[in-house]
């Protein structure tokens, strides 16, 4: 086996010997394949980058950046640390050496990666090329000096669409002049962020095409399946994609950890958390002089890792103690820098990172990664582990699983994890909950003439229609005029609403933000907000202020918010009748209200009390999947009639806990609910739905991989070693029910009952390679599309974006009564995707809603 050198390896050694690991996966070093220079790279380009260390390219650079600068459209798909950055930097800063009137344009996800690229392109020095970033952090006294003067603008997706596209005529000269238009780590740009991104970019290429130019987009991906035809998809252009990866690289030991069982105190036994665990780890790899970044799921659990490895820290030498920290979004800017800064230079030994950290920032000189619970699809995970040994060296990285049936699966089935490609990258721009904002967007930023419908695809026209019924728009013979004083007010990222300021009341202190979504959950009225490992509890939370004021506090207890969900069928788009089953794919409208919230003692996690909240509801009409069992095929099986609502309760956990297998989603993005007698089908029945207004696409995928997911579903169950179910197969620690009632035995007769009966009905054909999973068998034939045209395609793929957790219902609905739903905890992001024909969504008005809808569904 092949170990890192130095620190790393004796971490290693110590790690691979202990029972939590269950798998072990080496990846092999690779050599690097150089070209020289192509003949059209100026000489001072050159010579800049060789003052930076770069003597030639690797070939897929070279690849890359000769077809840019030959005016193609291209896609680099290669690893992490593969050199990305010379590939669209050398077209785009070799044609503002040629030419010193050009532009380029550069687009990050984040802020923390823009601010590295500039940090990359200002180091080569280049005369003349004035970069300059260009977000909301910039003062305002600077951004009139970029608009006029820099010739490489790094911006973000956000600041196009809110600031540089609306006042395009302040940007005129830059537009008149624009060369290329570099889309970086494109990959994360999928379901509902991706889709609007989509259409900013038609946006961007419409008013570049008002100044006279067709700028030239190059893109730079992970690994994705197919990046050819996302990107195309993300752009509307034809692109061609380089993909053989030429870089060196050192290797990489890849451990599966799973937390260790140990005794409660009740005296029953518990899987040691994730969070726990990983901050474990964290203390041995500092300790021990390894430079590490542990990524963890939320901001609490980055919170949490920091703060328990510096207290362990201080008891083995304080010095190391002051070198680890937190690392999210929310942050004031300022913060941000220091620490990037930090672990740069070294003066930071560990870091605890939500996936701000993920994408390409350049963090060299890292020896091992640890990853806090799977990120929800192979590309994240690659993506994570790929930050170590970023200098070529060998590197370690540990995927920590998660109490939770989809990572129990994933380290006891590592063929689900190595050997198969990684996702490919779905949006479906043709969603009208999308395209309906963003063709008012672009309306108000100049009429939308006939032409431009060939910019925003076949769906545009019906879309079109609704909004001129809606009176948003005023239909003239020269095109669509947006009619109201104020220009819309759209979310790319479907947070939702203005953010929230979090304040300290005793000092006016500005904390950090959050999105008017994730505020029900966690910044509540008497919630516990931790910031750099700092206490706060919310004294206030006021909604139109957009204001959360807080104190300081060391409170003995964590708190968990609680929601209360109803879900009513809209429609039914699609169905397959397989004996006393059937499967559903149709929309539906979920509404949900955070009312209350759970005080649990610090280190037991022992309920405390239950409070009351007063929080206003959210309201979502999006795309469902659910299946309906006959109570006479149960009976038959030996479900008795009691035992039904726990059969679908464990069920619906564990479906929602493995569709990330077969959807490329996260849990967080979807939400389900489970009744013995819904009153729409007045049958038992699971509902798994997406977490975002129109659809993400996962229903779609669970409806079209129907067997595959329910199967690795019920195998993930049956093989469970409890006894009456745990958080490693049918419990949530989310849900809203406390668990109650869960029949994992008869889940699985229940899942038998379903999976027999769709296998006799569509016998197994050949899986999607994008959907890969270790799992083989039938797929359900894929549902009819009466949608817009090219929405086959898009639900051909699948879809991931972020939101939801599950949620479980009542034993029994009631009939004529809607079915409540509780569940809880802190908020996601949310998805999005393929959906239904405009038409079938009825109002604009939930159109134009949906954009600042900022649903959770739990």
């Amino acid at each position: 086996m092949t170990t890192a050198v130095g620190a790393p390896a004796s971490v290693l050694a110590g790690l691979l010997t202990r029972p939590p690991v269950t798998h072990v996966e080496e990846v092999a070093a690779r050599v690097g394949d150089t070209v020289p220079w192509p003949s059209w790279v100026p000489p001072s380009v050159i010579s800049a980058y060789a003052d930076r260390g770069v003597p030639s390219p690797w070939r897929h650079q070279a690849a890359a950046a000769t077809l840019a600068f030959e005016g193609q459209h291209v896609v680099v798909a290669t690893g992490t640390a593969s050199g990305k950055s010379l590939a669209y930097q050398l077209p785009a800063l070799s044609r503002l050496v040629l030419d010193p009137r050009a532009t380029a344009l550069y687009l990050a996800p984040t802020k923390a990666l823009a601010a590295d690229q500039l940090r990359s392109v200002a180091a080569l020095d280049v005369e003349g090329v004035r970069p300059a970033c260009y977000d909301g952090d910039t003062p305002r006294a600077e951004r009139e000096w970029i608009r006029q003067h820099s010739r490489f603008v790094l911006t973000n997706p956000d600041m196009l669409h809110r600031s540089i596209l609306p006042g395009h005529a302040a940007w005129g000269t830059f537009l008149r002049r624009l060369a290329f238009v570099v889309v970086d780590e494109c990959h994360t740009y999928r379901g509902v962020f991706g889709s609007h991104v989509a259409h900013v970019l038609r946006r961007l290429r419409r008013a570049a095409a008002r100044y006279g130019r067709s700028p030239v987009f190059v893109l730079a991906s992970a690994t994705a399946g197919d990046p050819e035809t996302a990107a195309a998809r993300l752009t509307g252009l034809r692109v061609e994609a380089v993909t053989e990866d030429a870089s060196p690289r050192g290797g990489v030991t890849f451990a599966l950890w799973e937390p260790p069982l140990e005794s409660a105190s009740s005296s029953a036994t518990v899987r040691r958390s994730a969070v726990r665990e990983t901050a474990s780890l964290l203390t041995d790899t500092v300790a021990a002089g390894v430079r590490t970044v542990a990524f963890v799921r939320s901001r609490r659990g980055a919170e949490t890792v920091a703060t328990v490895a510096r207290r362990s820290l201080e008891e083995i030498s304080p010095s190391l103690a002051s070198r680890v920290a937190a690392y999210r979004a929310g942050y004031l800017r300022e913060e941000r820098r220091a620490l990037e800064e930090g672990l740069l230079s070294g003066s930071l030994l560990g870091l605890a990172s939500t996936n701000a950290l993920e994408l390409g920032v350049d963090l060299v000189g890292l020896d091992a990664v640890l990853i806090c619970g799977y990120p929800g699809t192979r590309a994240s995970l690659w993506q994570q582990a790929g930050r170590a040994g970023r200098a070529g060296g060998d590197a370690l990285a540990v995927l920590v699983a998660r109490d939770d049936p989809l990572d129990t699966y994933l380290v006891h089935h590592p063929e689900a994890l190595f050997g198969h490609p990684v996702e490919a990258t779905v949006l479906d721009p043709s969603n009208p909950y999308v395209l309906g904002p963003q063709l008012c967007c672009a309306a108000a930023e100049g009429p939308l003439t006939q032409a431009d419908l060939s910019l925003f695809g076949p769906a545009a026209a019906p879309v079109l229609e609704e909004l001129v019924a809606a009176g948003l728009l005023r239909r003239r013979p020269s095109g669509w005029y947006w009619r109201p004083y104020k220009r819309p007010e759209v979310d790319l990222r479907g947070s939702g609403g203005q953010p929230i300021c979090i304040v300290e009341s005793a000092t006016g202190r500005l904390l950090g933000m959050t999105d008017a979504g994730s505020s029900h959950f966690m910044l509540h009225e008497g919630a516990v907000y931790l910031h750099q490992g700092a206490s706060f509890v919310v004294d206030s939370l006021d909604f139109d202020d957009g204001c959360a004021l807080v104190h300081a506090d060391e409170p003995d207890y964590t708190t968990h918010a609680r929601d209360v969900t109803t879900l009513s069928v809209a429609g039914v788009g699609s169905s397959v009748q397989a004996g006393p089953v059937e499967m559903h794919l149709g929309e539906v409208d979920v509404t949900s209200q955070v009312v209350s919230y759970q005080r649990r003692r610090l280190g037991s996690g022992e309920v405390i009390d239950t409070r009351p909240l007063d929080l206003p509801p959210r309201e979502l009409r999006t795309v469902a999947v659910w299946f309906t069992v006959s109570p006479t095929a149960l009976a038959a099986c030996g479900v008795a009639e009691a035992d039904i609502p726990g059969a679908l309760h464990a069920a619906e956990h564990a479906a929602i806990g493995l569709l990330p297998l077969v959807a490329t989603c996260d849990r967080w993005d979807i939400g389900g609910i489970s009744t013995a007698a819904h009153p729409d089908t007045g049958l038992p029945t699971v509902f798994v739905y997406d977490g975002h207004p129109g659809g993400a696409g996962f229903a779609e995928r669970a409806y079209a991989a129907a067997s595959s997911w329910l199967q690795a579903t019920r195998d993930v169950i049956a093989e469970c070693a409890c006894e009456v179910g745990c958080p490693s197969c049918v419990q949530s620690p989310k849900c809203g029910n406390g668990n109650n009632p869960l029949a994992k035995a008869e889940a699985v007769k229940l899942l038998d009952v379903v999976l027999t009966n769709l296998a006799a009905e569509h016998p197994p054909v050949a899986e999607d390679p994008g959907v890969a999973s270790a799992v083989d068998g039938a797929l359900v034939a894929p549902p009819t599309t009466d949608r817009h045209p090219d929405a086959a395609a898009v639900a051909a793929n699948a879809a991931k974006d972020a939101g939801a957790e599950p949620a479980a219902v009542s034993p029994a609905g009631n009939a004529g009564s809607k079915p409540a739903v509780a569940a809880g905890g802190p908020a996601g992001n949310a998805g999005s995707g393929p959906t239904v024909a405009a038409g079938g969504l009825g109002r604009v008005s939930r159109i134009m809603a949906g954009s600042r809808a900022g649903f959770r569904p739990r």
